[in-house]
């Protein structure tokens, strides 16, 4: 295991500096942010990435997102013009030694929230989601939080008439024609693709979601059975769906988990969460069942601390502060240490 943190450029109130007095902090998760989506990373934005990294004594092992542009998932005809620009990117990245790239195929957006700031007991923030409240929004003039910004009125009305015509099936369908596009690319630099689970994990504004569970998960691995089509394992966006058991998950996919986001949920509804402090005891999720799991089955990938609250005073990012996430990364080194230490002693007593 080795444990990473997210950081969002130079740009980021959170530092390298910073980041590098975690403990048992082997790197950073990044990505280049003002190249527009469908065009390739040049070398020269990678590279002042990877040194401003080195130069801090942190790894840039894993890239979190290399965007998948939309006319891929539609299945478009620039799709394969775009597929070659994103293979020409990730053999950019090899050169600097990644080796993991989390990337999502969800339509239009990426993840949902209705609140990016509920007050807890405590008086620490974090992110909530009602469904009945987004539900009720009249999607031809969304206000969504956090994306109110991401796109012109116009763009996406049309972006959701697009998909009108896109079934669940036929998305999966672009997602395996990508993956297989990419796959040389893959195999030249060694990256491992890990896919992250539509955040929460069911339809929306009836644009389908296909990475949702055990199923998808089955069902992607059989159709690209390279041990470099992964997942990104994140336990609050698959926890979301009572349906999913993540002990269970985190057992049997170990091996095809290259990177891990945990973190914490509180069920609050059928299909409501806010979220919480990384503890097992703060929410509903086992995260302490869900490392031991992991490490029971081998697991060998990148872990991060994900979303965490606001707390301290501290008012930085929604869910990407420094306080919180450094005691989510403390407590899963601590889990991790024990799970790990506990294997080795019944290896030895054997």
């Amino acid at each position: 295991m080795k444990m990473t943190f997210r950081w969002y450029g130079e740009s980021d109130p959170v530092t390298l500096s910073h980041i590098r007095q975690i403990p048992n902090m082997s790197g950073v998760v990044t990505a280049v942010y003002d190249v527009p989506v469908g065009e390739v990373w040049p070398t020269e934005k990678i590279a002042r990435l990877y040194s401003l990294c080195q130069e801090n004594g942190l790894e840039m092992e894993v890239i979190e997102s290399v965007p998948v542009h939309e006319d891929i998932k539609l299945g478009r005809p620039t799709r394969d013009k775009l597929i070659a620009a994103y293979a020409q990117t990730l053999r950019n990245l090899g050169r600097f030694g990644v080796k993991c790239v989390c990337y999502n195929f969800m339509p239009v957006f990426d993840w949902l929230r209705t609140n990016l700031k509920t007050v807890a007991e405590d008086g620490s923030t974090s992110l909530s989601y009602h469904h009945d409240e987004l539900m009720g929004m009249d999607k031809t003039n969304l206000h969504l939080p956090g994306w109110d910004e991401s796109y012109q009125k116009d763009e996406l009305i049309a972006l959701l008439s697009a998909y009108e015509s896109i079934t669940h099936e036929k998305l999966f369908e672009n997602l395996v024609y990508f993956l297989k596009g990419i796959l040389p690319a893959l195999e030249e630099t060694g990256i491992k693709m890990a896919i992250h689970p539509d955040d929460p994990p069911w339809d929306m504004f009836d644009l389908p979601r296909i990475i949702t569970g055990a199923d998808s998960y089955e069902k992607l691995f059989a159709a690209v059975p390279s041990p470099l089509n992964g997942v990104t394992f994140c336990t609050g966006s698959l926890g979301a769906s009572r349906k999913n058991n993540l002990v269970s998950m985190a057992q049997k996919y170990a091996s095809r988990i290259h990177f891990a986001h945990i973190r914490q949920l509180k069920l609050t509804g059928s299909h409501d969460f806010t979220e919480a402090g990384h503890l097992t005891a703060s929410g509903d999720l086992d995260i302490y069942g869900v490392v031991n799991a992991l490490v029971a089955a081998g697991f060998e990938g990148y872990v991060r601390p994900d979303h965490g609250r606001n707390i301290w005073g501290e008012d930085g990012k929604p869910g990407y502060g420094l306080f919180d996430r450094a005691l989510g990364a403390a407590y899963l080194n601590g889990l991790f240490e024990s799970a790990e230490k506990h294997l080795k002693e019944k290896e030895n007593n054997k």
